[in-house]
């Protein structure tokens, strides 16, 4: 109960202070809503939808449903464009992903895989959890974080069953060390490549390709620092498969399509890799490919999509789609960075503001949203734009506190057992840490006034 009146209290706060600030004019030209009353009435839905979330008074997928269905009733957003998310691109992406890596399972793949982590890893789980953080962070510093981590997810689930450890031991990890590794290139995580262009816009000289790993590296070790020596004692204990389900797992194992299963899973993996096709576009012909040649069947194919990552992902997606038509992030976002002008102050505010805001919203749109915000009041306080714009980059990939801020954090949420909260008590500390590394770190690297 003590955390509800904590989030209720935050979440209020923020509505309390946009509605305050909105109303006085802004130190500089930012594109406000004329009329501000969908963008208070979002609000108030995102702070129901989060206690909700949170005290799990309904099942989570319910509370996802309801989203677009009270933003659709508010006429915050149509009908059409609320419940158009369900078909989104990523959404099909997951439910392709499910199937593929049941596949990797049902035909022994995920099990191979698996025993050879474990083997070596020595047994020891913690150790086991850094190797697979390690692997996990340096794909996606080249790959897309939610393809590396819809790839990882089959194969981390087969780790698990070959060293009788809880899903939920592994996977929130896997996650977050993929949103971390995302953060080390220019191509690692969708942010990076949005502040970039807007430096282009300005006429100042963009970051560099591996530029972005000055504080990304640093990002990605503290991460993994943070699982290893306290983090792991953090994760949920969910139920442990026992000895009699696993020997009858493995029984079932249709061991004679694993070659077949092997070829089908490298093909997904090397057309997401080498862009050849489309993320989406891949995972659905692999999914097909899958039930055509017999490696699972069409209602093993069925009972393997997560139906609560789905519906949440979805329908939180609205609420993105909200924040951003009715004005409510812009409001949020200028009333606080158009107040100040301490070029370190600034650095906080805007480091923080973007954590808080890419927690329930597409970590994209937040840093499309911040960028444009902070550069002006950067350039009016003569100093440079790149420690803002880089700490906006970091903090909106450095999103640990929900299941919503991020795909990977979405993605291992079902076979992960966790519940909303989860989040909360092993990321808030790895949140922090991000906060301030990138507040004390960025500077230092690139300087307020070169």
């Amino acid at each position: 109960m003590k955390r509800l009146f904590v989030l209720a209290a935050m979440l209020a706060g923020i509505v309390l202070l946009s509605c305050h600030d909105s109303l006085a004019a802004p130190s500089m030209e930012i594109k406000l809503p004329e009329d501000p009353t969908k963008a208070y009435i979002t609000l108030g839905i995102l702070f129901v939808a989060a206690v909700m979330f949170f005290t799990e008074v309904v099942p989570l997928p319910i509370t996802a449903l309801l989203v677009p269905v009270a933003l659709s009733i508010c006429n915050v957003i149509p009908s059409k464009t609320a419940f158009g998310y369900f078909g989104d691109p990523t959404v099909v992406l997951f439910m392709a992903m499910f199937i593929v890596g049941e596949a990797t399972f049902i035909t022994g793949f995920a099990d191979k895989v698996g025993n050879f982590a474990v083997r070596a890893a020595k047994g020891n789980p913690v150790k086991l959890l850094v190797y697979i953080m390690t692997a996990i962070g340096l794909l996606s510093t080249v790959l897309s974080n939610t393809g590396t981590t819809v790839v990882a997810v089959p194969m981390v689930l087969g780790i698990c069953m070959s060293a009788r450890l809880a899903p939920g031991k592994l996977l929130m990890p896997v996650a977050f060390a993929s949103s971390l590794g995302g953060t080390v290139t220019l191509v690692g995580t969708p942010p990076n490549g949005i502040v970039n262009s807007m430096l282009e816009q300005m006429g100042v000289q963009p970051f560099g390709f591996f530029e972005f790993g000055l504080i990304g590296i640093p990002l990605l070790v503290a991460g993994l620092v943070y699982f290893g020596l306290i983090g792991h004692r953090l994760l949920p204990d969910s139920r442990i498969l026992d000895d009699e389900s696993l020997d009858q797992a493995v029984e079932k194992r249709r061991t004679e399509k694993m070659w077949l299963c092997i070829g089908i899973f490298g093909f997904v993996v090397f057309m997401m890799a080498s862009e050849v096709m489309n993320l989406t576009t891949a995972a659905v012909l692999g999914a097909c490919l899958m039930v055509i040649t017999r490696c699972m069947t069409m209602r093993e194919a069925f009972r393997s999509v997560d139906w609560t990552t789905i519906f949440l992902f979805a329908g939180m997606l609205s609420m993105s789609a909200a924040m951003d038509k009715s004005g409510a992030a812009a409001i949020v976002a200028n009333a606080v960075v158009s107040r100040v002008s301490d070029p370190w102050v600034l650095m906080l505010v805007c480091c923080a503001l973007t954590a808080i805001v890419t927690n329930f919203m597409s970590n994209t749109a937040t840093a499309a949203l911040m960028a444009p915000l902070a550069l002006p009041i950067a350039s009016a306080s003569g100093i440079s734009p790149l420690p803002i714009v880089m700490g906006i980059a970091m903090a909106a990939s450095s999103c640990f506190l929900t299941p919503i801020a991020t795909p990977p954090n979405t993605i291992v949420l079902g076979p992960g057992g966790y519940k909303f909260v989860d989040y909360i008590k092993a990321g808030w500390p790895l949140q922090v840490i991000a906060l301030l590394m990138c507040w004390l770190l960025i500077p230092m690297i690139w300087p307020f006034h070169p």
